[in-house]
């Protein structure tokens, strides 16, 4: 074992102490987080707009402070933009993460001096704790590649801006930077292809031991190696035995991987996001990510079948179920207050707290009142596909609402890398996959409403194609698992 892998398994043994400290104190952490919050931001445009040296609790907080999206936020927003101070935040923040709006165009995600330091650690805490684990700790000596966006930023009235991933890459800590990859120059390639080709050519004699980046587009550099080598990306990279990735889930892509890798490795979830680091998978035995209680975030629960009525009920961590589809809500030492993010999250445990993510609430079916989410058709996948030698690339669902012929139905467009031999048996386990999960979609299909749903295959590099259509190839993009309009499907509607 190197002196490094010896002084990482320390450091994993003290975090983890630390870790379990706050883990299993969950309900007293975040009324500690939201105190201070509350404090901090009292002398602040929004503290004083909503009234926040008169919030003792969160009671208080609920009847003060609405929830908001970021058009709800962003009259608040454009003023910190501008350059003023003391708005959202006491002064003002060190960086922007910028992303597209689906709605208002760029968005401008404050990071502070105050919340910066927890996306550093919280991705750092995720490889502790499997370290602390599993033992494993030789990686730490070889080669780790971050697939991320260009660390170039810009500057608007005084604070740099950029994506999340490319400002992370200034703050690699000094001990990672010469086992980091790629070189500071492929990293600030912007055309996404033309930098897959360059880390191919820099990693492909490296001693790479761990991967990290959204599943796929990491798919694609695996893909690069293995059509330049003719090998399987485990016999090129013999200690590649940790990938670590976040974004969307793992399983759609699993079976795809382990066959470009040649062989199973190790995985570690995360729950990264511009407006704060939520969670990390903490347990290689254990579903889900440990949600971060203690890290300058407090949270709020929205039950996601009651987020469209009027004023519905918002749970704190300690009034949280098992199994409920809750929106997540957020309130941050970078000044979002009471925030909707756009995601929806599951408990697999309430001791520790862990999550999954099972979707978007804005990402969603229904047409028909069928309410389908994320997860639901991600497992529906995953079941059909069990037992079977069919692998999938990537896939989307949309509803056909008007069809030319018969009734309505769900349209799976899917990039196969494996094809089924029977396109409307394949589609028939899916269907029935998904009515067992879905009780609303399952009476739509007894009640001849909706009829089995039908797959459309999508050419080889299809959604790649469709992502570059649209400016959003590679980096942090992902692609939206479930649209309740066709805007996705007119891309790959066969033309007449």
């Amino acid at each position: 074992m190197s002196v490094k892998a010896f002084a990482a398994k320390l450091f994993a043994k003290r975090i983890h102490a630390k870790t379990q400290k706050w883990a299993n104190n969950p309900v007293e952490t975040q009324q500690k987080v939201f105190q201070e919050l509350i404090k901090e931001a009292a002398q602040t445009q929004f503290g004083k707009d909503h009234d926040f040296g008169a919030i003792k609790n969160h009671s208080d907080f609920i009847q003060k402070v609405p929830v908001r999206d970021y058009e709800g936020l962003k009259y608040y927003v454009d003023k910190v933009v501008k350059g003023e101070e003391n708005v959202l935040w006491k002064g003002k923040p060190l960086y922007f993460a910028k992303t597209s709006g689906t709605t208002s165009g760029a968005k401008y995600i404050p990071l502070t001096k105050e919340s910066m330091p927890f996306h550093i650690q919280a991705a750092r805490n995720a490889i502790l704790s499997y370290i602390q684990e599993t033992g494993k700790a030789d990686f730490v000596s070889g080669k780790m590649i971050f697939l991320q966006g260009s660390p170039i930023l810009e500057e608007k009235n005084g604070i740099k801006l950029g994506r999340l991933s490319g400002i992370v890459a200034h703050f690699v800590p000094k001990y990672l930077q010469k086992n980091r990859m790629p070189s500071w120059e492929t990293n600030c390639i912007e055309d996404w292809e033309t930098k897959v080709n360059a880390i191919v050519e820099e990693t492909i004699e490296e001693n790479m031991t761990v991967i990290s980046g959204i599943p796929s587009w990491v798919q694609m550099y695996f893909e690069k190696l293995k059509e330049k080598t003719n090998k399987p990306v485990g016999e090129i990279f013999k200690n590649f035995n940790l990938f670590i990735y976040g974004g969307v889930n793992y399983e759609p892509y699993r079976a795809k991987f382990e066959n470009l890798i040649g062989r199973k490795v190790d995985s570690i979830e995360l729950f990264p996001a511009s407006e704060g680091f939520f969670a990390y998978q903490d347990s290689q035995k254990d579903k889900g990510m440990l949600l971060l209680l203690n890290s300058g975030i407090f949270y709020e629960f929205i039950k996601a079948d009651e987020f469209f009525t009027e004023n519905p009920k918002r749970y704190t961590i300690g009034e949280v179920e098992l199994g409920v589809n809750y929106v997540l809500i957020i309130s941050t030492n970078a000044g979002l207050w009471a925030y909707n993010i756009g995601d929806t999250i599951q408990f697999t445990s309430l001791k520790p707290y862990r999550v999954i993510v099972s979707g978007r609430i804005k990402h969603y079916i229904s047409a028909f009142g069928e309410h389908v989410i994320g997860k639901e058709v991600e497992s529906a996948l995953k079941e059909a596909m069990e037992g079977t030698d069919v692998s999938v690339n990537e896939f989307t669902v949309a509803p056909q609402i008007t069809p030319k012929e018969g009734l309505p139905y769900h349209e799976w467009f899917i990039e196969f890398e494996n094809e089924p031999e029977n396109l409307e048996d394949f589609a028939l386990k899916i269907d029935t996959a998904m009515r067992k999960q879905n009780v609303y979609y399952d009476d739509l299909i007894v009640g001849h409403v909706l009829r089995t749903l039908v797959i459309t295959s999508v050419p080889k590099n299809g959604f790649q194609d469709y992502m570059k259509s649209i400016g959003k190839l590679g980096g942090q993009n992902k692609l939206p698992r479930l649209s309740n309009d066709r805007k996705i499907a007119q891309f790959f509607e066969i033309k007449e």
